[in-house]
């Protein structure tokens, strides 16, 4: 009788535990749609080029020192060092025929930001920069 008793526990503590693993599991994709909705902004343009010169630029304007940008991937990575080690990487892709996307991705040390503002900050920064660039205005 014990044995059947511990089975029952055990097998108890199973489907328990599947339930929250699920429910984890989905809390974990709205949460990553959320978080993925803050750090993406489509801007109409198609060059990838210009779009990428204007995230190095409004990078650095923020005080952001680059440490690697590639043209053919799309990426730049920054790391800003004033008063934190906060590092940023930033991806442009095409979206659909008249829109590129630019992602950014940032961290503290290795811990990924979860914060909407050092993104709306970077992103308001950027509109204003792509704006300017656009209208050809220094």
């Amino acid at each position: 009788m014990n044995k059947s008793v511990l089975f029952l526990i055990v097998i108890s503590l199973f489907f328990v535990g599947c339930a929250t693993t699920h429910q984890r599991l989905l809390d974990s994709d709205s949460s990553q749609v959320q978080l993925r909705s803050i750090q993406t902004r489509a801007f109409d343009t198609t060059d990838k080029e210009k779009t990428l010169r204007t995230v190095i630029s409004t990078l650095q304007d923020l005080e952001f020192v680059i440490d690697k940008a590639d043209a053919t991937l799309g990426t730049v990575s920054a790391t800003k060092l004033k008063h934190y080690a906060l590092r940023m990487t930033v991806t442009v892709r095409p979206r659909g025929e008249t829109q590129l996307l630019v992602r950014a991705n940032a961290q503290y040390n290795v811990t990924p930001i979860t914060d909407p503002e050092p993104y709306q900050q970077f992103f308001t920064s950027l509109e204003k920069a792509m704006f300017l660039t656009a209208h050809q205005a220094d």
